[in-house]
């Protein structure tokens, strides 16, 4: 089925999947006002595979019917592990022993990938200041009981990626940390977020806010 698919048909497949896997996540002080907003999910979502190449996408892909087909739902994983941050309490009791547990190995080389994630999350941030405003706070030591960071939060994501995901996110990362000069990964996504929003361009964006 993946297959027969355009990379933009893929793309919003995987969005669906997310969505549908979504509105299946429990949220612990009932259902979150986010789960009823389709058009912020699909476009911030949608942002983020636009960087994505057709290898890593048809990856991914997999990984969403593989978790529907042993009952598994990553997006609920994701919010469960950033709990390791912003309710340690709760996670070390009743998330952590329900999870897949990462190798050593694996939890260091996805803290590679954060690492320089972050580094570009806060060159972005510096270079347009009013659309940083509007992002997630950028590191764990900054996150709160009702407040994930943008740190928190990837590591959140990766940690439910399988190893072939990993492999190739982690290679994409690689890849555009090399380029001359450096490919900002979250410079793209923002791109394509305004983009999605009506926007042309970032500067664009960031004057347009108060």
């Amino acid at each position: 089925m993946t297959n027969e698919l355009t990379d933009d048909e893929l793309r919003e497949a995987i969005v669906r999947h997310e969505w549908d896997q979504f509105q299946r996540t429990n949220n612990e002080g009932g259902r979150a006002a986010c789960q009823g907003n389709w058009p912020v999910f699909h476009q911030m979502r949608l942002a983020q595979f636009l960087t994505w190449e057709r290898p890593l996408l048809t990856s991914y892909a997999a990984d969403l019917d593989a978790a529907d087909h042993v009952g598994r739902n990553l997006v609920t994983e994701k919010y469960g592990r950033m709990m390791a941050s912003t309710a340690p309490e709760n996670f070390t009791k009743n998330i952590e022993p329900y999870i897949p547990r990462l190798s050593e190995e694996r939890a260091a080389r996805q803290e590679q990938v954060i690492a320089q994630q972050v580094a570009w999350a806060k060159d972005f941030r510096e270079r347009y200041p009013k659309l940083g405003e509007a992002m997630r706070a950028l590191t764990t030591t900054e996150d709160t009981p009702s407040a994930t960071s943008f740190e928190t939060y990837l590591r959140g994501e990766l940690g439910t990626y399988s190893d072939q995901t990993f492999e190739r996110y982690e290679a994409m990362i690689g890849e555009r940390a090399a380029a001359s000069p450096q490919r900002n990964i979250t410079e793209e996504t923002l791109l394509h977020t305004v983009q999605l929003g009506g926007f042309d361009t970032l500067e664009e964006a960031e004057a347009s806010q108060a």
